[in-house]
């Protein structure tokens, strides 16, 4: 079979010019200014937005306690995890897997996936959006944070089913899926 893996000559001869609009964005996920969310137990920060990024990604700083994380759900979009600390369950298709301080995941477009953390303490890790959008989402259905490291607010059961309905409503917008618990 013939490698179809394209090579330095395969490439278009010239680049595009550098496009002086656009800065590079050098962020601390502790300044301020940043967006600091409360989804579910977990803290999340956006880093970067599609704005900042010509609308090519997202990143999110995320930080949640143990047993923390979202229902099993998919989207038109590719996710890369990469843990920085503690440990994720990611549940890939039906299989699990574990992942550990300084090991990548990526997640496939429509691909039904979740994770729950799994170490002792909170597992903080960077998920990247290609494209950009779940920021919106998360701030749409999110409870805004003082800081990186602020606690979620203890939500009473009817907040949580509110807020529920809310992601439930708002997911076809966003261009993703929750699928029922395995």
């Amino acid at each position: 079979m013939a490698d179809t893996t394209p090579t330095f000559a395969s490439l278009p001869a010239e680049l595009p010019a550098d496009d002086l609009s656009r800065a590079a964005t050098l962020v601390d996920p502790d300044e301020p200014g940043l967006t600091h969310l409360a989804i579910g137990p977990g803290t999340y920060t956006i880093l970067l937005r599609g704005s900042d990024t010509g609308g090519a990604y997202a990143l999110i700083d995320m930080l949640v306690p143990p047993n923390g994380g979202p229902p099993p759900h998919r989207h038109d979009f590719e996710e890369m995890f990469h843990v920085l600390q503690g440990e994720l369950e990611v549940t890939f298709r039906g299989e699990t897997m574990r992942l550990r301080a300084g090991q990548s995941l990526n997640i496939p477009a429509n691909a039904p996936h979740g994770f729950r953390v799994t170490s002792a303490t909170a597992a903080r890790f960077l998920c990247l959006c290609v494209g950009p959008g779940q920021e919106e989402f998360f701030e749409a259905v999110g409870d805004r944070l003082p800081s990186r490291t602020a606690p979620a607010p203890r939500l009473s059961s009817e907040e949580v089913a509110a807020k529920r309905v809310l992601a439930l409503s708002l997911a076809a917008r966003f261009r993703s899926e929750f699928l029922p618990p395995r």
